[in-house]
């Protein structure tokens, strides 16, 4: 986890107060990289970057240049598949430090842009290329890393890990979109990541082998160990964060980098999880980490603290969505404590209900092709959410959270599935077929626990709080005009107008309210999904309580 800024200019030289101004402004995303600074410059481009040491601690600061001086890269990203890149004799390149993350400066010089599908990692980056004076701007596939871009009154490009960096000097701030590049001579961001899953006719007649869901994602753990520090685990106890764990458990002895054959360098394995005292994610984290024999940590916060800081949440997770700070209040409560530890890293399980169904509301999908094609658009939809959330919160303690779920190579096999071998039968709980992968890795308990929200789990009564507070703070008068007040994505309900009145104090400019997204939900689905249940569309409630009388049995 990084924080990175870059300003470029094709046809102007920068002036000579950017340098400065860039050292300012670099210093918004210092939580993200609280270890070392760096700074390039160039007549034609400002190159800055604030580091989380993980990978390379000793060589590994940035902006990372080649040999000739040539080709410079400031990167927020983890590339995990580095080694076999370096090992690769087809490619003719330099290196001048240890770091995971100088494989794009070898690829570029050997590929120009055409290799972004050949790095299994996260990332978003910026590469200079001194001689061609050009950039090539990118994102990792499904949007884990942030990356926000945006022109001020010169005519300068900004690119950003996170949009208060913009604020204040662009007037046209956007996403910049995952899986997708730009350079020089690009107007706007394109496309490269493209799958044949992404269609439901590639996949609608293949045959699943549940043995490859397990042996993908283990290799996919594997890959995202690779650790110079200490790391850990989020474990609320859910099926997703217990798989991971399981895993983790399984390779942690052994150090990933030297290709198992030396001990790891952290062979305690540290588990943490946040809730209300007595919550569920309290409960049942603790019946997998005494099966794990993990170190296990709890984290009991009350609803005042937590209350207490959802201004400063919403600063740091640049949104008003409902869902996100709910669930984002007690993870950045959490990343405090797993900073304060010493923890630079942690797995996670964020990823596995988009990908597998597993929110209440997939229970109602009508048939395999609709199912298939809600998890592609709930896929897509990360970047808004849960990867914000997960990625901003624990940032915000300079903590990187990494998600194993969301590994490329795994998402291929798990995507690959057939649909109707994912979709919820009669009398069965959702994501049966990961259960079933793992079905002799985790007690029966855990495995056939049913999902649970990440704001739900944390105790019932957050979000009755929650309601309860923000609908005493805001007044009827305010509320009924609210369409005055905030035309843009208006409020529906009192306590997304106590949010968003919090996000317009730190980010006023109207193009930061359009960052963020607003549509209605039920349980967490997208809008499209409203359609299937004719109760749908007379509710718009993210909790997963609005979903009732699923499940006929218990498991």
């Amino acid at each position: 986890m990084c924080g990175i800024l870059a300003i470029y200019n094709k046809d102007k030289y920068l002036n000579n107060n950017i340098r400065s101004m860039s050292l300012d402004i670099i210093k918004k995303v210092r939580h993200r990289g609280p270890d070392w600074s760096g700074i390039y410059k160039s007549e034609n481009a400002i190159l800055a970057h604030e580091r989380l040491a993980i990978v390379d601690i000793k060589s590994g600061g940035q902006p990372i240049l080649s040999s000739d001086k040539n080709l410079v890269l400031t990167i927020n990203g983890e590339i995990y598949n580095h080694l076999s890149i370096k090992n690769d004799k087809s490619i003719k390149y330099d290196y001048q430090t240890n770091s995971d993350c100088e494989v794009i400066l070898s690829l570029y010089k050997n590929k120009s842009v055409d290799f972004l599908n050949d790095i299994n990692g996260i990332f978003s980056f910026v590469l200079y290329d001194k001689d061609k004076n050009s950039i090539l701007v990118a994102r990792d596939p499904i949007g884990v890393m942030p990356l926000y871009m945006g022109s001020d009154k010169y005519g300068n490009l900004l690119f950003a890990s996170e949009m208060k960096c913009l604020v204040g000097i662009c007037s046209d701030i956007k996403e910049f979109p995952p899986g997708s590049y730009m350079n020089e001579k690009l107007k706007y961001p394109v496309k490269y990541y493209s799958k044949s899953w992404m269609s439901y006719d590639n996949v609608s007649e293949n045959k699943t082998v549940v043995k490859n869901i397990k042996k993908s994602l283990e290799d996919s753990v594997k890959r995202q160990l690779m650790s110079d520090v200490p790391f850990g685990i989020l474990l609320s106890g859910g099926l997703d964060s217990s798989i991971i764990a399981s895993i983790v458990k399984k390779f942690s002895k052994k150090r990933i980098e030297s290709n198992n054959k030396n001990d790891a360098w952290w062979p305690q394995i540290h588990s943490f999880a946040i809730g209300l005292r007595n919550s569920p994610d309290l409960i049942a984290s603790r019946k997998v980490s005494q099966y794990l024999k993990t170190i296990h940590h709890e984290i009991v916060f009350t609803i005042q603290e937590a209350i207490d800081s959802i201004n400063d949440v919403i600063y740091y997770i640049e949104t008003y969505d409902v869902t996100t700070v709910r669930a984002s209040t007690p993870m950045y409560l959490m990343a405090r404590y797993i900073k304060s530890m010493g923890i630079k890293m942690v797995l996670s399980g964020e990823g596995a209900d988009e990908i597998f169904g597993g929110y209440l509301y997939f229970h109602k999908a009508p048939n395999a092709e609709e199912f298939h094609n809600e998890t592609i658009r709930k896929i897509n939809k990360l970047h808004l959410y849960d990867c914000l959330r997960a990625n901003k919160s624990l940032a915000a303690w300079g903590v990187e959270g990494r998600v194993p779920f969301l590994d490329v190579d795994f998402l291929d096999i798990s995507m690959n599935v057939n649909p109707k071998d994912k979709m919820v039968k009669p009398n069965k709980i959702e994501k049966s077929i990961l259960r079933e992968a793992f079905k002799r890795d985790l007690p029966d308990e855990i495995l056939w626990r049913q999902k649970e929200q990440f704001s739900d789990g944390v105790g019932y009564s957050w979000i009755n709080s929650l309601k309860e507070f923000t609908n005493n703070n805001i007044s009827d008068f305010d509320f009924n005009n609210r369409k005055k007040l905030y035309p843009i994505n208006t409020p529906q309900s009192k306590e997304e107008f106590y949010y968003r009145m919090i996000f317009n104090k730190h980010y006023p400019d109207e193009c930061s309210v359009k960052c963020v997204p607003s549509s209605k939900s039920i349980a967490c689905s997208t809008e499209e999904a409203l359609k299937w249940d004719k109760n749908f569309s007379k509710m718009n409630d993210p909790s997963g309580r609005s979903i009732k009388n699923v499940h006929k049995d218990s498991y």
